[in-house]
């Protein structure tokens, strides 16, 4: 297997690990499948598995960049792409499982893409997915140059798409798309960050973590209230108890956290070299 191998011929360990991620989900619906354990409508619970994952592998590719950065594992970029790649072939999978659910009556497909909304923005992000699974070789990395950079940033929208898409197909049962909605914050605050800074501290994890743990509640907040009509400020409070269940914007709190714990442990670990500031050389005097 080329794929996972590195340039030099090597195996990596990185690529290693995350074709094993990938391919997990496609077995756990095999095994599903041949247990018989998909519940009373089995074909609709994979088609519902298959798009969970699409979210979640678009997460995941999102977090090798500050997982590379933090932990100083410059490597890991090689799991990249073939996670990205994943979340490409699990959303096709996905879109197949749904014309075969349509009974393959292509124009009606077609409709309910052009008529319903989730069902466009989900359309959307699955063109988008492909378009960078296409452009992910390295013969178009060379081929698009400067550019392929600019494409593959699509990525950020077609992770919004994608977890709007799973909201709204969720419809009023959001707490894995709103727990999703807060670590894409993160992820996508985190770039924001680097850009800024280009360097991301303590302290900047620290503020990131408040605020993706924030907007996790106001995002909660916001689509219950526009579905229900519930006040905002109900619903903000409903985050401030524990029962029945902890409200996604603790865990992304505590998510957030735990990076900060982690990048203490990677700078004790695996101290990173200082910069070098640039010193030009003294010009001799005439």
């Amino acid at each position: 297997m080329p794929f996972l191998r590195e340039k030099t011929g090597r195996w990596s360990p990185e690529k290693i690990a995350a074709f094993a991620i990938a391919i997990a989900p496609a077995l756990w619906m095999a095994w599903l499948t041949a247990t018989h354990n998909l519940g009373a409508e089995p074909f609709k619970e994979i088609v519902h598995i298959s798009g969970r994952w699409v979210v979640r592998l678009i997460l995941l590719t999102l977090a090798i960049t500050p997982a590379r950065r933090i932990l100083n594992w410059g490597k890991l970029i090689n799991a990249r792409r073939t996670l990205g790649v994943a979340a490409a072939c699990y959303a096709f999978f996905h879109f197949l499982l749904y014309i075969v659910d349509q009974n393959y009556d292509l124009l009606k497909v077609v409709s309910e893409i052009a008529l319903r909304f989730y069902l466009t923005i989900g359309f959307l992000a699955l063109t988008g997915l492909i378009a960078l699974g296409i452009t992910s070789t390295d013969a178009a990395v060379r081929r698009l140059g400067s550019k392929w950079g600019t494409l593959h940033k699509a990525v950020y929208v077609i992770g919004v798409l994608a977890v709007v898409h799973f909201a709204l197909q969720k419809k009023l049962v959001i707490y894995e798309p709103t727990l999703m909605m807060g670590f894409l914050v993160w992820l996508l605050g985190y770039r924001v960050f680097y850009k800024w800074k280009r360097e991301v501290g303590l302290a900047a994890l620290i503020a990131l973590a408040v605020f993706s743990s924030a907007m996790t509640a106001l995002f909660e907040a916001g689509w219950y209230g526009a579905l229900t009509g519930v006040p905002f400020a109900r619903i903000i409070g409903l985050n401030l108890y524990f029962d029945p269940e902890i409200r996604p914007m603790w865990w992304v709190l505590a998510a957030g956290l735990a990076v900060c714990a982690i990048y203490l442990a990677a700078q004790w670990l695996w101290p990173k070299e200082p910069r070098q500031r640039f010193n030009p050389a003294p010009t001799p005097s005439a």
